[in-house]
């Protein structure tokens, strides 16, 4: 029997090739959508669940909430990831690590004197046995239990061991010693298998955590307890039956114990991240990949529903328009005695065959849709059904949905069909009665096209103005340019600087800790005393030279620039830090002292600039103190001269930096970066939405 429903199927999609091939059409744009869209939706929901008690494990993270706004922190306090440990009831594992956030150059002897140098190297951190105890990995050479034992002991990933020991095995490397930033030796202590799986924990090099407690490693900020930098991060892992806000409260406790009362905090600062929330938090920020968001990867999914829905409907409207085509041979098969639950099997393994034909088209053209769209979908993401197992299960079970919801209201309607009316030509065989559905459908249709279309317009009107609103800074025609923050000849950098300026077609130079809208935020404590009491608040520091205000035309509202100075004694305050403090015009704020754990240096305010904003426009204005401090500043902003007709202009200045960088820094790679593009990477969610939207409407 289903032998015979098959061939009859084959031959009817043979006789009727153009009516299969618009059906066959429309069938495999929703099921390549669908397929599409899973697969970026099931990579996003994927990270981090293959850990064991994944359940339990949580990120200590910091939210300062004050009357005007709030600071949120995936840090802790440094003396508070130490003693964490000593006394949390409740909690079965406390893991700190610090991530190592600075540019890191890993240099490797070898034979006849030659050094082997790797410059910028990622993902590293201090960490202990732990860690490992926490995030399982696959030892191939040393043992958790020792390789942690001694400052300046590291173990690396099977990737990085390849990378810098490239002959040796595993077992071969332990021993080895190589250098960070050519002046600090450690010795390799253990190596471990890259983490397969789609994780958060993407650190390549461990450096022991007894290293912090050496000269060399020993952080500033080692027992401050007013500094929620993001490079000390403290995780727990919950005992069975303990609740997060319990051990939360000790947490909180043992802060309030040891830190001064910070008056303008109007809650708990820290709460309890659990793990699998890392990969969808933009608030605190994970260690790298990309960041997902709940909301878009549930827009996605009703895309992909809807564009599904959309080659059903449209299945459904052909077939029961057409069905009167059929109607004769519906009768004669009643007449010979068929039955009407064989004519319904019948029709639906004919729909069958054409959606399986669809699924089958659909998996050849994911790969190449994937590839087309592979600068808005997430690193990272491939498409393999023998490496992927549940897609196969999805890829059948919409083929069986499909075939249900587009087959059985047709095959219900032709099978129907009255014999001896549809015969004689005295009915259409239940067309009427089928017509309103149809008209609701394509009813149905256009206003899911338009919901594309409209939804479309929105978000491309939302990013032009997110890129064309006045952020209170010039954006256009500036370049940036890093140097090393390791120089041990930090002079250079005024000497660079020096020669940038006898460039005729660079119009400013200035020098800064970054630029004035960024994703590297510094953050210190600032105290203020108005008579009657302490106002403390986090605040956003900008270390800039006098040239930097004018360079980006930021607004002075009150007093002056900052003067030239190599170290922080003066500071630029913006508006939203001045009504802080409680001043109802910018010219009373200026003069006023301020305290900060930078170096625990007082400051005095300079000046008054207007809010610009520091981040995107999802951000509020925090904040923001602009100090002189020589050391941190390591970014170089250069403002070049209008472009020409011919376009040439910045092609021959950027040149001419070049060499320029090759005088000063000899065999260190020149990399510059445009400012305006910066800022539109804050919108790369927005756009890859919109561009998704694009397609999702041509579709439709």
């Amino acid at each position: 029997m289903l032998k015979n429903y098959l061939r009859s199927a084959l031959r009817k999609l043979w006789k009727n090739k153009f009516f299969s091939l618009v059906n066959l059409l429309g069938l495999t744009i929703g099921i390549s959508a669908f397929v599409v869209i899973y697969i970026i939706v099931s990579y996003d929901g994927s990270f981090d669940k293959f850990h064991k008690d994944g359940d339990r494990i949580y990120r200590v993270v910091s939210t300062l909430k004050t009357p005007k706004f709030d600071v949120h922190s995936p840090g802790v306090p440094m003396p508070m990831a130490r003693m964490a440990s000593q006394g949390l009831t409740g909690a079965e594992m406390v893991v700190p690590f610090r991530l190592w956030l600075d540019n890191v150059k890993v240099s490797i002897p070898k034979a006849n004197d030659q050094v082997a140098e790797f410059k910028e190297q990622p993902d590293i951190i201090f960490a202990d046995t732990r860690y490992f105890n926490m995030v399982h990995y696959n030892w191939l050479a040393g043992s958790p239990a020792t390789a942690f034992e001694h400052p300046y002991q590291v173990v690396l990933t099977r990737s990085n061991a390849k990378l810098y020991f490239p002959q040796l095995a595993p077992a071969e490397v332990i021993g080895r010693q190589f250098f960070f930033n050519d002046t600090i030796a450690v010795t390799v202590s253990g190596v471990v298998a890259d983490i397969e799986k789609n994780t958060e924990f993407i650190f390549k090099t461990f450096i022991s955590l007894a290293s912090l407690e050496t000269h060399t490693f020993r952080p500033a900020d080692w027992d401050d307890w007013a500094s929620y930098a993001p490079s000390t991060q403290l995780f727990v892992k919950l005992s069975e039956g303990t609740t997060p806000v319990q051990v939360q409260d000790q947490i909180t406790r043992l802060f309030n114990k040891h830190a001064k009362k910070d008056f303008t905090v109007t809650s708990t600062p820290f709460s309890l991240q659990l793990l699998k929330d890392i990969h969808f938090d933009a608030d605190f920020g994970n260690y790298g990949t990309h960041v997902a968001n709940h909301t878009t990867l549930t827009g996605l999914l009703l895309v992909a529903v809807f564009l599904l829905l959309l080659g059903c409907i449209n299945f459904i409207n052909l077939t029961t328009a057409q069905s009167v085509r059929h109607a004769k041979e519906i009768g004669v098969r009643k007449v010979i005695g068929g039955s009407r639950l064989q004519l319904v099997l019948q029709l639906l393994t004919e729909t069958f065959v054409l959606t399986l034909l669809a699924t089958i088209l659909s998996v050849i053209l994911t790969p190449l849709f994937l590839k087309l769209f592979e600068d808005y979908t997430p690193p990272g993401l491939h498409f393999s059904l023998f490496d992927q197992p549940g897609i196969i299960l999805i890829v059948l079970g919409v083929a069986l949905a499909v075939s249900l919801l587009s087959g059985l209201y047709p095959a219900i309607i032709s099978s129907s069909y009255q014999p001896v009316l549809v015969l004689t030509k005295q009915s259409t065989g239940g067309r009427r009665k089928s017509a309103w559905l149809r008209k609701s459908l394509t009813v149905t249709q256009f206003i899911i096209a338009q919901v594309f279309i409209l939804a479309t317009l929105l978000v491309s009107k939302q990013i032009r103005y997110s890129l064309n609103k006045d952020l209170g800074f010039k954006k256009d025609a500036i370049i940036s340019v890093d140097v090393n923050s390791n120089d041990t000849l930090p002079l250079r950098k005024n000497l660079f600087l020096s020669k940038l300026r006898s460039i005729p077609e660079i119009a400013n130079v200035s020098l800064s800790s970054d630029l004035p809208s960024s994703y590297d935020t510094y953050l210190c404590k600032g105290t203020y005393l108005d008579g009657t009491r302490e106002i403390e608040t986090n605040l956003q520091v900008k270390f800039a030279d006098t040239n930097y205000i004018r360079l980006y035309q930021i607004k002075l509202l009150a007093g002056s620039n900052l003067p030239a100075s190599d170290s922080l004694r003066y500071v630029l305050i913006n508006e939203s830090y001045a009504k802080l403090l409680g001043f109802a015009t910018a010219e009373e704020a200026i003069g006023k002292f301020i305290a900060t754990n930078l170096d625990h240096k007082t400051v005095q305010v300079k000046g008054v600039v207007q809010n610009f904003h520091q981040k995107s426009l999802h951000e509020i204005i925090q904040p923001l103190i602009i100090g002189s401090s020589l050391d941190e500043q390591n970014t170089v902003n250069i403002l070049l001269q209008p472009q020409n007709m011919e376009g040439t202009v910045w092609k021959t200045t950027i040149g001419k930096i070049q060499r320029t960088w090759n005088e000063i820094y000899p065999g260190e790679d020149f990399e510059y970066a445009f400012f305006d593009e910066s800022i539109a990477r804050y919108y790369e969610a927005e756009q890859r939405v919109s561009y998704l939207l694009v397609w999702a409407t041509t579709l439709s």
